[in-house]
């Protein structure tokens, strides 16, 4: 069951690598405007992706002619296709986890110029959100109290930057959840104010004419999370996570930036890192 659950993470996580190698030479990115509906084209053969800047809750369709599902294992990209050739132009109305409502008119091509679609601002245009079939929201608190406290899964990976520094001081794993505890440390007489802390999984090296393709895990849950690191101060966060490993080639990318600043810090975990995982008991 590990063994099967692991190779589907694995799947999960080249699909998302191909959707966004395909969104980089076929796609489209569509400006936010909740009065105008984005109109698309969509085919019987292909099937066109649709990727939103949140968590899509509920999809309504105005024909049955549309057939349209959220990616498997990832709760922001739509896959839409035409259920009938030649079908007559209809609508779509997603709504985001924000609240936010997304329309759509959709109308039939043989052979659609576009089969990807973003709604996601250029920082976060290949933003996915893997999410397990069901999270224990108490559990994964209660793990992250564990993985805060324990003092085991040192990774020794760490970075330093006029005087602040970002120390990967342990990846946990309970069940489906990884915890990565990071230790933030400001040697500094200046506060820092936090603007992002992002993980991506990265290619290793970007081939000449192509383009890059980065995948972003958002956190399913942080425990202790501050947005500001006082002067002459330590703060430790957890980020839960879905379980994942890394693809050859590829590594992950711990981001830290700062707000208003540039004492930018980044971290690159190799995928040894990640298989050695502690156990949380």
């Amino acid at each position: 069951m590990k063994k099967r659950s692991a190779e589907m993470i694995m799947g999960l996580i080249l699909f998302i690598s191909g959707v966004v190698g395909a969104f980089a030479q076929n796609g489209m990115s569509l400006k936010t405007n909740d009065a105008v509906p984005h109109r698309i084209e969509v085919g019987y053969f292909k099937t066109s992706n649709i990727v939103f800047p949140h968590a899509i809750v509920s999809v309504d369709r105005g024909s049955k002619d549309l057939l349209v599902q959220k990616a498997a294992g990832v709760e922001n990209i739509l896959q839409v296709k035409a259920g009938k050739e030649g079908f007559s132009e209809t609508n779509l109305s997603v709504v985001l986890a924000d609240g936010k409502l997304c329309s759509f008119i959709v109308a039939y091509a043989k052979d659609p110029n576009v089969l990807n679609f973003s709604l996601m601002s250029t920082s976060k245009s290949n933003t996915v959100y893997l999410t397990p079939e069901s999270i224990n929201e108490s559990e994964v608190k209660k793990y992250a109290d564990y993985a805060l406290y324990t003092k085991h899964g040192r990774s020794g990976v760490k970075s330093e930057s006029n005087s602040i520094m970002l120390d990967l001081n342990g990846i946990f794993i309970h069940q489906d959840i990884m915890y990565f505890k990071a230790k933030i440390e400001n040697r500094s007489n200046i506060g820092y104010d936090i603007d992002q802390f992002r993980l991506f999984i990265r290619d290793q090296k970007k081939a000449k004419r192509t383009a890059s393709q980065e995948v972003e895990i958002e956190p399913v849950y942080v425990h202790n999370q501050v947005d500001k690191i006082k002067a002459r101060s330590i703060q430790i966060m957890i980020f839960a996570v879905p379980k994942f490993t890394i693809p050859d080639k590829k590594y992950l990318n711990i981001q830290l930036m700062e707000k208003n600043g540039g004492r930018h810090l980044e971290l690159a975990v190799k995928n040894k890192s990640i298989i050695n995982a502690i156990p949380l008991k």
